[in-house]
């Protein structure tokens, strides 16, 4: 069962992929990550931790990044749907403070894939969002942080405007703080 590449963005770096479904009137099969794959894809075989969260409609999370261990990221939805968006930190990257966000939905059984050094996040579009998500690197809140979702240097264009973040998510710093604070040493390009 091939996925596809449907898309590159942010230097190529961030891709949307599509497995392929098989459905009937019985409802569907996929395959969501196949090492091999992967693989000839060009896209990590080894991940060591998932993750799922549920989100009521206009709640915003991230956005986020891990530098020890290195975090590569690959999302899906599956329950309503998202807007999942990647942003590329690394200290000296041509491709610094570029957005890329996409609606994913579990409808449209898209995945994105975001690599390590671009901080990610998503708002959720519906009630009982569930965002899946697999991570190259195991968690670890010594060495993570975040970028306030609302930077205007960053100019992302969320599609809800009235949304719910976290205390720590509203008071994240801005790309121009993180890129000024000796921590962002561990994220270059």
């Amino acid at each position: 069962m091939p996925f596809e590449i449907v898309s590159k963005h942010v230097g190529e770096e961030v891709v949307v992929l599509l497995p392929k479904v098989l459905g009937d009137e019985r409802g569907f099969f996929m395959e969501t990550f196949r090492a091999d794959q992967f693989r000839e894809l060009g896209l990590p075989t080894e991940w060591v931790q998932d993750n799922h969260s549920r989100s009521a409609k206009g709640v915003l999370r991230g956005l986020h990044f891990q530098w020890e261990p290195p975090m590569s990221k690959l999302m899906r939805v599956t329950n309503g749907a998202a807007f999942l968006v990647a942003v590329d930190i690394r200290k000296g990257s041509p491709t610094l403070g570029q957005w890329f966000g996409a609606e994913v939905s579990a409808e449209n059984k898209k995945q994105v894939y975001a690599p390590y050094g671009f901080a990610r996040g998503f708002c959720a579009l519906t009630d009982g969002c569930e965002v899946q998500y697999k991570v190259t690197g195991l968690y670890n809140s010594k060495a993570e942080s975040g970028i306030y979702y609302a930077d205007p240097a960053l100019g992302i264009e969320w599609p809800l405007k009235d949304v719910q973040v976290s205390e720590k998510d509203g008071k994240a710093q801005t790309l121009a703080q993180w890129l000024d604070s000796p921590l962002s040493e561990n994220i270059k390009y």
